[in-house]
């Protein structure tokens, strides 16, 4: 199993980058899967909030960090490193894996990169693919978009579809589907990771089926674009 690196961001902010970090984080943990993340909210970062055990706090712009994160891939023994940008990061941090030399260690076949591109719900946010396109050419690259909110998106024609994906492959779309508004808020307030939140005994029985339910769909989303056959092949067998 070589190393893997997901990289969960979006140019533009508040459109839930962290949550789907969250989600896949517990994804993997319910496969077996070892992963740590690096959340780029310098100084002070939400992912780490939620999963403090797995979690360093990172500037991504900073060379020691940027060693911290790949300097360690193959000698970690998390299998997965999750890397959730900072809004507005999308871009440049791709530009910086691009110039350490990453890039091309995937092209090599040394590690396996995924790249989940959040969506804002608004058309505009469809301009950052043209953005990244030189950056993902050798990444599994998936656009997600998050509904936990109640979000809604827009549909886009077949014309404006081909104009923006010209340049680069989709390997899948991810949907996050709604959670209800009263157990996400339950979640945030207890600052723990979505899969304790549904195993502990306190709270509301409710509230957390309404969680368990949301994480089963989210499983089939993820198993859906076998996102844990990317990352370890040898389950694609089990």
């Amino acid at each position: 199993m070589k190393p893997a690196v997901i990289l969960v961001g979006a140019d533009k902010g508040g459109v839930g980058k962290t949550t789907i970090s969250r989600a896949v984080l517990d994804y993997l943990a319910s496969k077996s899967i070892p992963a740590r993340a690096f959340d780029t909210e310098s100084p002070r970062g939400a992912l780490h909030r939620f999963h403090p055990h797995e979690t360093s706090i990172v500037d991504i712009t900073e060379t020691a960090d940027q060693m911290k994160i790949l300097d360690t891939l193959s000698d970690s023994a998390a299998k997965a490193t999750v890397i959730d940008v900072r809004a507005g990061q999308m871009t440049d941090t791709l530009k910086a894996l691009r110039d350490v030399g990453f890039l091309d260690a995937v092209d090599d076949g040394q590690f396996t990169f995924v790249i989940v591109h959040v969506l804002g719900p608004s058309v505009s946010s469809l301009g950052e693919i043209a953005e990244i396109a030189p950056f993902v050419q050798s990444a599994h690259y998936f656009l997600a978009k998050n509904h936990i909110n109640d979000t809604t998106f827009f549909e886009w024609d077949p014309k404006s579809y081909a104009s923006y994906f010209g340049d680069v492959e989709c390997a899948g779309e991810i949907t996050i589907p709604k959670l209800d508004e009263m157990a996400y808020e339950q979640v945030e307030l207890n600052g723990v990771p979505f899969a304790d939140f549904v195993a502990g005994k306190q709270g509301s029985f409710v509230l957390r089926g309404y969680v368990r339910t949301w994480m089963r769909n989210i499983t089939q989303e993820l198993d859906a674009i076998g996102l844990h056959t990317l990352i370890a092949p040898e389950l694609r067998r089990a």
